[in-house]
């Protein structure tokens, strides 16, 4: 485990995955606070564009002779354990930690470091967040787990005291952050392959909460975020619809991607607002940023216009195209009830079918929460379900796509043999993608809009589709 001691100690750090979303925003404010970087990874990006034009060295591929001189190596949970650079690194006798250690010592060089957790919603939050400290001119630090933008990217370096940091429950990395000001959108069955249950995970959470510094900005409306703050000796502010809580809405007017609600202030109605993403969560998500922006001294009218200018991250429901009268979205929404929320949303549009092409992401999830996917999938008037992603699992659980499509009335899957389906090689992958943009580039119509679903890489299948949708045009 590193210290701050040990970060002051050391000047050339180097990082495993360099081009990661969560990487990025670390390399920007080590390098800022002049650290010498380095770092390697596997796929050619716009952001390890980004890091090059800092001036850092970037290896494509991850060899041994990478981390040479480095006196600190940084990865991230998704690297394995047999990574050359990782097992180099090991046996170097250069310090080595994970990148949420790292994360957790930064979050400590800030005053008003906002860490914003729940199981749904933390990067639509931190970005919104993040859009209203620069509406009101405020010069941040931030990392947020998906792109943003208005500032290129998923992080930041700024010269003010404040920070806007995603804060992940996934293995407690949240618990080694030093939030001032905890934000807690929801709490709920999640990574059960680690906390087993509901019960560890209020536990996870609350101890998260503990460690605030000066405040709990929390969803009063979510009896499981309650239950965890029962008892802790904290300010606790409150958010949700319900006129009980210390801020809340009420709804207005829906009208396309806009929604407009009236914001009350311990009861008192202080004005109306908008965001431009759909679906009631979208007002949670930005009472809980207002809640947060009001304690941290920011005006309501750099609230009003950062809100008002806050048109998504990416991969929140982000509009890819609309093309022939076809709508194509994307969203990182993985978890049952976050695609019940953004397919929730989809239906209340002015569409003729609502079509869901869901990217299962890690067998352990698609196995343990198997039913609530297909309660969820079925909200939409068609589903196309892929392969499943295992990412750093192996197929231990025997799950395979057919166990989940097949309970979904209508639903759409293609009969991939177990071994290619466990193999998870990027030539199966595409060859998967491909028949399911075949499909769906045969299938839908005018009115329709497709929604891409899933943490893994089928924002793929979405642009593909868009690419033939735009040649049966011409």
């Amino acid at each position: 485990m590193i210290t701050d001691e040990i970060l002051n100690s050391v000047r050339r750090v180097h990082f495993i995955g360099i081009g990661g979303s969560g990487m990025y925003p670390l390399v920007q404010i080590l390098h800022a606070k002049g650290y010498s970087i380095s770092g390697s990874d596997n796929n050619e990006t716009e952001t390890l564009e980004a890091v090059r034009k800092m001036g850092i060295t970037v290896y494509l591929g991850q060899r041994a002779e990478n981390i040479k001189d480095a006196e600190l190596i940084v990865y991230t949970a998704a690297i394995m354990s047999d990574n050359p650079e990782l097992i180099a690194a090991e046996n170097s006798g250069a310090y080595v930690c994970e990148r949420a250690e790292l994360l957790g010592l930064v979050t400590g060089w800030y005053n008003s470091a906002v860490c914003v957790s729940g199981t749904h919603g933390k990067t639509t939050t931190s970005s919104m967040l993040t859009q209203i400290f620069m509406c009101e001119g405020v010069d941040l630090s931030c990392v947020i787990g998906g792109k943003l933008p208005s500032i290129g990217g998923s992080g930041r370096c700024g010269k003010s005291d404040i920070m806007v940091c995603e804060a992940c429950e996934f293995e407690d990395h949240f618990l080694k952050l030093y939030p001032d000001i905890a934000v807690i959108l929801n709490v709920d069955e999640d990574h059960l392959e680690y906390f087993e249950n509901l019960d560890n995970i209020k536990k996870s959470f609350r101890e998260f909460a503990r460690k605030a510094e000066k405040a709990v900005v929390a969803n009063g409306d979510d009896e499981n975020t309650m239950q965890s703050l029962e008892g802790l000796e904290k300010e606790i502010i409150t958010f949700g619809f319900g006129r009980g809580n210390d801020y809340s809405a009420a709804i207005t007017e829906r009208k396309g991607l806009c929604t407009r609600f009236e914001l009350y202030v311990r009861g008192v109605k202080q004005g109306e607002y908008e965001i431009h993403v759909p679906g009631d969560h979208n007002v949670l998500n930005a009472l809980a940023a207002i809640a947060a922006a009001r304690y941290c001294m920011v005006s309501y009218e750099g609230i009003a216009e950062g809100l008002k200018t806050f048109m998504g991250a990416i991969r929140r429901f982000e509009k890819i195209c609309e093309i022939n009268g076809v709508t194509v979205v994307d969203d990182y929404a993985h978890h049952p009830q976050e695609i019940s929320c953004t397919l929730k949303a989809a239906k209340a549009l002015d569409f003729k079918r609502v079509w869901a092409v869901f990217q299962p992401f890690t067998f352990s999830r698609t196995r343990l929460l198997l039913n609530d996917f297909v309660t969820a999938l079925s909200i939409a008037d068609k589903a196309v379900i892929t392969d499943i992603m295992g990412s750093r699992e192996k197929n231990t659980y025997g799950i395979y796509t057919e166990d989940l499509a097949s309970k979904i009335e209508g639903a759409v899957w293609f009969n991939t043999s177990h071994e290619a389906a466990d193999s998870q090689t990027s030539q199966q992958k595409d060859f998967n993608f491909g028949q399911v943009v075949d499909y769906l580039a045969e299938n839908v119509g005018e009115g329709d809009l497709v929604i891409t679903l899933g943490c893994g890489d089928v924002y793929k299948v979405a642009k593909r589709l868009a690419a033939r949708l735009g040649e049966r045009r011409s």
